[in-house]
């Protein structure tokens, strides 16, 4: 078995416990594509996906910003701030110095899927309004 596709379905299993699939947080198939043919670029695929899911986060906080009256957008500035920081401090804890590269593969992943939810969730207060 490739360990790429093992470690795949590692995190989907994690992402199923957690309930949330990749698919529904928007990380796309060329991502998985990328992960299936590229095994000595883990970390690049995820870089390339992260970029990609940041282009997103950043879209969706525009246009929602954009919708809401200034008390909201004061709240939303807020809670984005607090959520960058929490999301840049819990994906940093993942890289432990002791955990070998596959620490690093797992900050990295934390990052992108940390991201995507983020955006999803933006995503979703439009959708709602």
């Amino acid at each position: 078995m490739k360990i790429i596709t093992f470690l795949c379905t590692v995190l989907v299993l994690v992402g199923a416990t957690q309930g949330v699939s990749a698919h529904d947080i928007g990380i796309g198939k060329s991502y998985s594509a990328c992960m299936d043919h590229n095994e000595d670029t883990m970390i690049g695929c995820i870089t390339v996906e992260f970029k990609r899911q940041d282009v997103r986060l950043n879209k969706a906080y525009k246009a929602l910003m954009a919708e809401l009256p200034p008390p909201r957008k004061t709240a939303l500035q807020e809670a984005q701030r607090a959520w960058l920081k929490f999301r840049d401090a819990n994906c940093g804890f993942y890289n432990d110095p002791d955990g070998g590269s596959l620490a690093l593969v797992n900050a990295n992943d934390c990052m992108m899927t940390a991201t995507a939810a983020r955006a999803r969730e933006l995503e979703g207060f439009r959708q709602n309004d």
